[in-house]
């Protein structure tokens, strides 16, 4: 069993090793962007794939055990809903002992699991990308800068943010982004059309 773990390590890691190489060839076209636009756009890039990956990765299983936590969490609201209190009480207890607890546990693993692979490892993937072929001497090399830009500080010394600090920042930007957007297009567009009064002819009878 170690021998198979650590042959499969070692395919894992030259994967890696490969998407790397071949993702820094293609970024090299792209380099007259600027640190700050390429990074800001590889967490852009990153965000939209954990949203595609969270539409595509939904195992049958994941389905099955939602249903079954939903089911035995909807009889234990009922049994609560019991006119005897202590007896609803009783039953909701034995409720959770039995089977909700087994089912949230499976439901909640399962869903762990789930967001290791579509969330974390895509942008843990990229942080170590750009930890690996965009750190200060190749910033330096490519740009001619070991830093990607900097901040102004109380001390009149600027702040030199480096390429994982940008990345770190913008993932956190670039989710905020994603989800005030659509809520503040939906505001304006119910403004909008909420501010159209209907025109209603007078009737003439």
């Amino acid at each position: 069993m170690e021998d198979f773990l650590d042959r499969l390590w070692e395919y894992i890691e030259a994967g890696i090793q490969f998407l790397g190489n071949s993702l820094d060839g293609v970024l090299q076209h792209l380099h007259f962007l600027g640190p700050v636009v390429l990074i800001s756009l590889l967490a852009l890039c990153t965000i939209a794939v954990t949203k595609v990956l969270n539409r595509i990765i939904v195992t049958k299983r994941y389905g099955e055990l939602e249903k079954n936590f939903q089911h035995w969490f909807q009889l234990r609201q009922e049994a609560l809903k019991c006119e005897d209190r202590e007896k609803g009480k009783r039953l909701a207890r034995n409720i959770d002992q039995a089977e909700l607890n087994r089912a949230y546990y499976d439901y909640f693993f399962e869903g762990f699991l789930l967001g290791l692979a579509r969330r974390v490892m895509p942008i843990f993937f990229m942080f170590a990308f750009i930890n690996e072929f965009y750190r200060a001497e190749r910033l330096l090399e490519f740009f001619g800068r070991g830093y990607v830009t900097q901040l102004p500080s109380t001390s009149g010394e600027p702040i030199f943010v480096g390429a994982v600090v940008w990345y770190i920042i913008s993932i956190i930007a670039g989710y905020l982004l994603w989800y005030a957007i659509p809520k503040i297009i939906g505001k304006l567009t119910s403004t909008s059309f909420g501010s159209v009064k209907p025109h209603t002819e007078e009737s003439g009878c």
